[in-house]
């Protein structure tokens, strides 16, 4: 039997997140980059949404957890990541290393601020809709599909101003509006220019081919280092597609799915998609031995 490798997105970080992480390079390399307390640091206001820390965050406790559970468990099948966390999937994949995953999340979050720079943007969950009651809500206020989860439920990104009024619109028709806690609109044409300048990054940094099944938000199946570094670059201002990355997963047949990253968001997506898969997250559990014991009885079924 097979399982799958999924790694959560940016504004789920919390300050208890992944309590079980040793002080491995990784760690103490955040450490230095974001403090000591880096956990406590996450409770102070505005700090999730600052998106040079986050995405260096996400990206190195990632990394970390990824290195701190391999050991224990047998290779995953599949690995994808959902936004900024296809750095660290990449990384699991075998892509590129983890110091090159955190130097590229930082790149990343530069590109992405300088792209947001004139405009206020964020973006808007909304569950629980209609498709032609969500088309029409966003062509209503000028918004994009930054993130595709199924046909009721995306994430919106646009103007700030405009995602107040659509809130309050998508809650009046009955639908579940919730403003995320991130600073500008990724995977939008508010991120003009960040695609182009991340691959010129991109460019420096020499990628090798996936070990094993790697889907990415924008361009499906990745198979060389070319189509890597198109991937990465690419999403930042396309709509990350994660109701086909969760059916690519689920083509491979795999037996469980396990998210690492802060919070339970894409095991609950995968849960409710794919019910008689169970998926769990990494941050559900007290320790790396506790997480490689629930795969063992996975795999045992």
């Amino acid at each position: 039997m097979s399982w799958a490798l999924v790694f959560s997105g940016q504004g789920t970080l919390h300050s208890q997140m992944l309590p079980w992480l040793a002080r491995d390079q990784t760690m103490q390399h955040l450490e230095a980059e974001f403090g000591s307390d880096w956990r406590a640091g996450l409770d102070a206001p505005g700090a999730v949404a600052n998106n040079r820390r986050a995405q260096g965050l996400l990206t190195g406790t990632g990394c970390a957890a990824w290195q701190q559970l391999q050991a224990l468990v047998d290779p995953p099948a599949i690995v994808a990541g959902y936004s900024v966390g296809e750095l660290p999937a990449f990384t699991a994949a075998g892509v590129f290393d983890a110091a090159t995953a955190c130097a590229l999340a930082d790149a990343r979050a530069t590109c992405m601020d300088a792209a947001a720079a004139d405009t206020d943007t964020g973006l808007l969950a909304v569950s629980g809709a209609t498709p032609d009651g969500l088309a029409a809500l966003r062509t209503r206020h000028g918004l994009e599909v930054a993130i595709r989860i199924d046909a009721g439920s995306v994430v919106l990104g646009g103007p700030r101003a405009a995602l107040h009024v659509a809130a309050t619109e998508a809650e009046s028709q009955g639908w579940r509006p919730t403003l995320l806690n991130v600073a500008l609109a990724s995977h939008t044409r508010w991120m003009a220019g960040a695609p182009e300048a991340f691959a010129r990054v991109l460019d420096t940094v020499h990628l090798h081919a996936p070990a094993c099944a790697l889907i990415s938000n924008a361009l499906g199946r990745v198979r060389d280092a070319d189509s890597a570094r198109r991937a990465l670059s690419q999403q930042i201002a396309q709509t990350v597609r994660w109701d086909d990355c969760m059916d690519a997963v689920a083509a491979q047949g795999v037996s469980a799915v396990l998210e690492i990253g802060p919070g339970q968001a894409l095991a609950r997506m995968w849960n409710e998609r794919y019910p008689g898969v169970p998926a769990r997250s990494a941050d559900e559990f007290r320790s790396a031995r506790a997480v490689a014991q629930w795969l063992t009885r996975t795999q045992a079924r």
